[in-house]
């Protein structure tokens, strides 16, 4: 397969400028990858080439908050309904109707609100680790989800999600410490997903109580990185991004789940989703543990024509295995969404 050159760009609508790679045929079908907290468009790194390879033209933009994108002071700048308008914005810009929207982590949400809100705007919706109808709506829908064999309320009264909370409570303690020292936090985060936490309690679960992010420590700890996830090269390009604009950003993605929620509300069709979904399960990701709680549940419910497939990884699905998320990725497309994403 010849190289495949991955190229730079922005597009500045009144409201906002969004940066994006992209790569591949310029009048190739378009998709559009989508990534989460704390990342960069860079974390689609082993999808945009493949992809573009195979005639798909391919976009992941950094978003709201990230890398060279708009960074806002405002919270409430934060909330799922701007995020999308950028995405519908960015889509306007590459001058298309319509896309497959591919998200992970909070790019999750981002892409369900897309299909739910928009749905003449996409051809179908992909989503690795976090499953349709829950943190799109709010925070509420989530806890209400919580395995409360695993979380008893008593001990756990927010399961997993205990460190949404802390980003409510003492947002600027939670910032703060990430900010100290971004280098050592990306190397702390970006690991493989390790079996012998099956079973039990995310370490999440516990933020408040341990006195906030690493037990209280005013910084993340200074541990060997992952290459196997993430290279020397890779984690430098997401420090430098970080220490340059700041966690405010990202870590206000965190606290507008009231708005996302009243956003999720006025969803298109009810929010019932037509189009192809293709939902991909981590089965070491103890956060969002879709494969043995009823997290997935709701999605199952409110998707038409969903397809599941479970690997075995942890949370950061798309650098951890990236054979295996591009593999499900083509058969979806090729078996689901076909000539339908053609321009």
């Amino acid at each position: 397969m010849p190289t495949v050159e991955i190229t730079e760009h922005t597009v500045r609508a009144g409201r906002h400028t969004t940066a994006y790679l992209a790569a591949g045929p310029e009048d190739g079908p378009l998709l559009i990858f989508v990534h989460g907290w704390p990342e960069l468009a860079i974390s689609w790194r082993h999808q945009l080439p493949v992809f573009a390879g195979l005639g798909f033209r391919v976009v992941a933009p950094d978003m709201r908050g990230y890398g060279r994108s708009t960074v806002y002071a405002e919270h409430s700048a934060y909330a799922q309904e701007h995020i999308v308008a950028d995405m519908i914005d960015l889509l306007d810009g590459l001058g298309r109707e319509r896309a497959v929207w591919v998200g992970h982590d909070w790019g999750s949400p981002v892409v369900w609100n897309v299909a739910s809100h928009h749905p003449d705007r996409c051809w179908g919706v992909a989503s690795l680790c976090v499953p349709y109808w829950t943190l799109e709506r709010g925070f509420d829908q989530v806890l209400a989800l919580v395995d409360r064999d695993l979380y008893p309320a008593d001990r756990y009264p927010y399961g997993q999600w205990d460190y949404q909370v802390h980003y409510v409570e003492d947002f600027d303690a939670a910032t703060t410490v990430m900010d100290t020292d971004p280098y050592a936090l990306v190397k702390a985060l970006f690991r493989k997903g390790n079996p012998a936490g099956l079973g039990k309690p995310a370490v999440t679960a516990t933020t408040r109580a341990d006195g906030g992010w690493f037990g209280g420590a005013d910084r993340a700890p200074d541990i060997r990185a992952d290459h196997d996830v993430a290279s020397a090269v890779d984690l430098a390009a997401y420090a430098a991004a970080l220490a340059r604009n700041g966690f405010a950003g990202p870590n206000a993605w965190y606290v507008n789940h009231d708005a996302n929620a009243a956003y999720a509300a006025r969803a298109h069709n009810g929010g019932e989703l037509e189009m192809p979904v293709l939902f991909l399960h981590a089965r070491y990701d103890y956060v969002c543990e879709t494969v043995g709680s009823r997290l997935a549940e709701p999605m199952r419910q409110h998707c038409r024509d969903l397809v599941e497939h479970v690997l075995d990884c942890g949370h950061w699905m798309a650098q951890e295995k990236p054979f295996e998320v591009n593999a499900a990725l083509i058969a979806w497309l090729v078996e689901r969404v076909d000539r339908r994403a053609r321009p």
